[in-house]
C-alpha cells in the first residue's frame, strides 16, 4: 500500500501528517509509525499526527510520538496541523479542534499559526526547578549559559529520575536574556533527544517564568535552536488562562511511501 504524507515544521520540530479521515491508516501499528519517523530507515519526525474528523469540532488531533507510542499534546505538531487542514481546505483562518488534551482554538495568518493552550493552574516550585502540565510534562530549570549544557545527557538522566521514572518528563533548560526574552533548549520525551523546538516546552517556560517573577510581562518570546516562538496569557489568581502559543509552521514537502 503507498501512504500519501505531508512533511511540516513548526521551528524545526517536525512532523509526518496524514490526513486519515477515511481510515485509511492502522492506528494501532506502533511498529511503522516508529519506522516512518526514523530518521535513516524512514521519512524522519519528532513525532506523527493524524487527522481524522471529529464530531464536535473541524477535525481530531491525533499525536505520536517518535518511538512509535501515542503522546500527551504537541503545541508546535498541532501548529502544524492547522496549517495542514488549511491546506485540505477543511478550514480558512479560525478552527477549533479536539486533541488528547481537550478542544483547542487556533487562527492561521499566512505560515503563522496562534493556538490556544490549556489553562495552567498547578504549578509546583523546587529550589533547582519548577514543574508543570502545558498539556505534556515538562521540568524547568533555569541556568546562566544554556549553551554550555549537554542537553542529551543531562536531560536524559533528568527524565528518567524521580518522581517522574518511566512515564518520564520533558526537559527544559532556560537562560534569560532580556527582560522577557528567554533561550530555551528541550530534552523530548519520546523522541529521547534533544529537539530544535518544543511548543507545549516554551509554553511552560513562559508560564514557569511568570510565576518565578523572571518577567513580569504577559507576552514572552522564546529562542529555539529552531527558530522563535512567542506565548501570551492572562492571569487570574493562581491561574493562567487563555494561553497562546504563536510561530510559523510550514510545509517542507509532500510524498508517497509504500508501507
Amino acid at each position: 500500500m503507498q501512504l500519501t504524507f505531508y512533511k511540516y515544521q513548526g521551528t524545526g520540530n517536525d512532523f509526518v501528517l496524514v490526513d486519515n479521515r477515511q481510515e485509511i491508516f492502522d492506528k494501532n501499528n506502533t511498529k511503522l509509525v516508529a519506522q516512518l519517523c526514523d530518521r535513516r530507515f524512514g521519512i524522519g519526525a519528532d513525532g506523527f499526527i493524524l487527522l481524522e474528523n471529529s464530531t464536535i469540532s473541524d477535525f481530531k488531533m491525533v499525536y505520536y510520538n517518535a518511538d512509535g507510542n501515542t503522546s500527551t499534546m504537541c503545541g508546535n505538531g498541532g501548529r502544524c496541523l492547522v496549517a495542514f487542514a488549511k491546506l485540505l481546505g477543511i478550514i480558512d483562518h479560525k478552527t477549533s479542534f479536539e486533541a488528547i488534551d481537550g478542544l483547542h482554538e487556533a487562527s492561521i495568518d499566512e505560515a503563522i499559526v496562534s493556538l490556544k493552550m490549556i489553562d495552567i493552574e498547578a504549578i509546583e516550585q523546587f529550589d533547582d526547578h519548577i514543574f508543570l502540565d502545558s498539556g505534556s510534562p515538562h521540568h524547568i530549570t533555569f541556568v546562566k549559559n544554556v549553551g554550555d549544557v549537554n542537553v542529551k545527557i543531562t536531560g536524559r538522566k533528568l527524565r528518567f529520575s524521580a518522581p517522574y521514572f518511566e512515564e518520564g518528563s520533558n526537559i527544559n533548560f532556560v537562560e534569560q536574556t532580556d527582560k522577557n526574552t528567554f533561550k530555551v533548549r528541550t530534552y523530548e520525551r519520546g523522541v529521547e533527544d534533544e529537539t530544535l523546538s518544543c511548543g507545549t516546552g516554551v509554553t511552560a517556560v513562559a508560564i514557569a517564568s511568570h510565576k518565578a517573577r523572571k518577567t513580569i510581562s504577559n507576552t514572552v518570546f522564546l529562542d529555539t535552536p529552531g527558530g522563535h516562538l512567542e506565548v501570551s496569557f492572562e492571569t487570574d489568581n493562581n491561574r493562567y488562562k487563555n494561553v497562546f502559543l504563536k510561530g510559523a509552521a510550514t510545509l517542507v514537502f509532500k510524498g508517497t511511501i509504500d508501507i
